[in-house]
């Protein structure tokens, strides 16, 4: 079994850039950005291609697919060959597969460049958790993910409302042109604004048979797949959420759609604010401490929602559901930060296996939201306390 050896990059920094991160956070949007905004226009492009609903949503799917695929490619890719170009050729991927989109002449070609796209886009994902690893320690590479995650928290509060404008504006091909110019401009900052944080010296030369062994280290190592495991358990409360919450907060309290969607963004504006909490308390605390402390949180608010689950109280039910949510970049970002300290000069390959569990989980839990539904918020509800509480269990016995 192979292990990531550890090297030391001379690329080392004191203190996280704010505006190397504010580019990583852009890079890490792509997923958001190539969803969110087009969803509102199904009905628009299932009649441009002469098809149904049910085809357009294996755009969406695929997408996903897309990701996951993604993730495992560009672990191998950047551990030997550097970080820059393979991310540059991601987001090239991404730019190209986004142009031939608007002119696809049909839904098959459409889904299948959907599914390009995503690989493409899913590199900045990767890669830029990967070059935290090699320019900061634990606790600065703690403060930067929580910075990246404020970015990325951002992009599905606005991608909806620009979407929306967007489709009005000049249909569902405005939402491809305006990814198109996103791709371009993440491009122009990651030549200029990212260097290669990767020296030669540092880099993998294993086979592919060794690679495969350094994918089984990193499973079989407890101090990395606890802190990330965990995570991902946390990271699935959000998708909880996105999943159950329209239900839940129009049907049975009532919300109008532009009450929900203002409901939504306070709820996600709480994620900005522990995102920069968590900053903050890096510098007086560890981010171990933080990363239990922040899952005790999240169990406690998961329990009390569960018992409030049945109250006609909007605002009594929406406290502990807060909580729950707005927890998930402070126990992400450090459960990163914890995970990735183990990955040496693997760090692209761990970088992967982190962004394949997260993907996983989220998946599995959106999908049992929907299995599970029976007219009442118990499935949402009870699976953020699943998903809490698997996260506690897992960091618990892992110590």
């Amino acid at each position: 079994m192979s292990q990531p050896s550890i090297v030391t990059s001379t690329l080392r920094q004191s203190s996280p850039s704010a505006i190397l991160t504010w580019v990583l956070g852009a890079l890490s949007v792509f997923a958001p950005f190539s969803t969110d905004m087009y969803l509102s226009g199904f009905v628009d492009i299932a009649h441009d291609f002469d098809t149904d609903i049910a085809s357009v949503q294996l755009t969406l799917s695929t997408f996903f697919f897309g990701l996951a695929v993604g993730q495992l490619f560009y672990g191998p890719i950047i551990d030997r060959y550097g970080r820059k170009k393979p991310l540059l050729f991601g987001i090239a991927l991404f730019v190209v597969s986004s142009i031939l989109i608007v002119w696809a002449p049909n839904i098959e070609v459409f889904i299948g460049l959907r599914l390009l796209q995503a690989i493409g886009g899913c590199s900045g994902m990767i890669i830029s958790r990967a070059i935290i690893q090699d320019l900061y320690h634990e606790r600065e590479a703690a403060k930067a993910l929580s910075l990246m995650m404020v970015v990325q928290t951002v992009g599905p509060i606005t991608a909806p409302v620009v979407g929306a404008y967007l489709l009005v504006l000049g249909g569902w091909q405005a939402v491809f042109y305006f990814l198109i110019g996103f791709g371009l401009v993440c491009a122009l900052l990651t030549t200029h604004k990212v260097p290669e944080s990767l020296p030669v010296e540092a880099r993998q030369k294993q086979g592919i048979g060794e690679q495969l062994g350094v994918f089984k280290g990193f499973i079989l190592n407890r101090r990395f797949i606890a802190p990330t495991l965990a995570g991902a358990m946390s990271n699935a409360v959000m998708f909880c959420f996105i999943s159950g919450s329209p239900f839940v907060l129009m049907q049975l309290f009532g919300l109008s759609q532009q009450a929900y969607g203002w409901m939504f963004s306070a709820t996600a504006l709480g994620m900005v604010v522990t995102s920069q909490a968590n900053r903050m308390l890096l510098k007086r605390f560890t981010a171990g401490s933080l990363f239990q402390a922040s899952i005790v949180i999240s169990l406690v608010a998961s329990v009390a929602l569960v018992l409030l689950r049945n109250t006609e109280s909007l605002w009594l039910f929406m406290i502990p559901l807060a909580i729950c949510v707005s927890m998930v970049p402070m126990v992400c970002a450090n459960s990163m930060a914890i995970a990735m300290s183990q990955s040496g000069s693997g760090a692209g390959t761990a970088s992967s296996l982190i962004g394949v569990t997260q993907f996983a989980m989220a998946g599995a839990v959106s999908a049992l939201v929907g299995a599970l539904h029976n007219g009442t918020s118990l499935p949402m509800c009870g699976m953020i306390l699943a998903c809490t509480l698997l996260a506690f269990i897992i960091n618990r016995f892992s110590r």
